[in-house]
């Protein structure tokens, strides 16, 4: 009896260990890979609010031991970088910390939850309190320095509207991947503005002040049916 005992005892505290250290391992990894869709801010995370954002990412010099499944690594010179939901990693000892990423890099899809906001006319991609801009000559987009008027606009401002009524909200009806996603808005945004010749990233659209408002009118219902023909629901 005393031997069962101690050998029940034994198997109940090697299972309590196994448990502790699978629950350790779970804690350890990087939990953002549903890039914080859904939910408030948690330890070492802020809400970014800047143009109604509103959304959590971890804060700038936080290690995570983890990278999410999803990341993609980017290269500038001898430096490797890690990008993934609209957040940038570097490597730091046996981790990686979480970063700014260095202006002029390319990246091949925007962040899945990305705000649009105009400056000049000229529409920029905001998340994690950095911009992009789409480079047709790269095929994918820069990380570029926040356009003037960015710099001081309130935390919780009203991002820049475009100077057009036309906005398009296009959501997935089909559950395409954000790759996906991102591939399809670029070549309907190509056949559109080949069809009309009005080019939303450029400023004025590439068109005479006079045709602008028409153009602009044309290039997104152009936009909206190429994107419903994909299984898109667009508004």
């Amino acid at each position: 009896m005393i031997l069962n005992t101690a050998f029940t005892r034994t198997a109940l505290l090697s299972a309590l260990g196994l448990a502790a250290s699978l629950a350790c391992s779970l804690t350890q990894a990087d939990p953002r890979d549903d890039h914080g869709r859904g939910r408030a801010p948690v330890a070492h995370e802020h809400m970014d609010a800047r143009f109604s954002h509103n959304h959590p990412y971890y804060d700038r010099g936080y290690v995570v031991r983890d990278l999410p499944r999803d990341r993609i690594i980017i290269n500038r010179g001898p430096n490797h970088y890690y990008y993934s939901g609209g957040m940038w990693y570097a490597p730091r000892g046996i981790g990686f910390v979480v970063v700014a990423p260095p202006i002029g890099v390319f990246v091949p899809l925007l962040p899945p939850f990305y705000s649009t906001v105009w400056f000049g006319g000229v529409p920029y991609y905001y998340a994690n309190d950095t911009y992009y801009m789409w480079s047709a000559q790269d095929n994918g987009y820069e990380v570029v320095d926040a356009p003037p008027g960015a710099v001081n606009a309130a935390p919780d401002e009203q991002p820049p509207q475009p100077p057009t009524t036309n906005q398009l909200f296009i959501y997935p009806r089909n559950g395409q991947t954000a790759d996906q996603q991102g591939k399809d808005k670029y070549e309907c945004h190509a056949a559109a503005m080949g069809q009309t010749g009005f080019d939303p990233t450029a400023s004025g659209g590439n068109v005479p002040p006079d045709q602008f408002t028409g153009k602009s009118r044309d290039y997104y219902r152009a936009m909206a049916a190429c994107l419903q023909a994909r299984g898109y629901s667009v508004e």
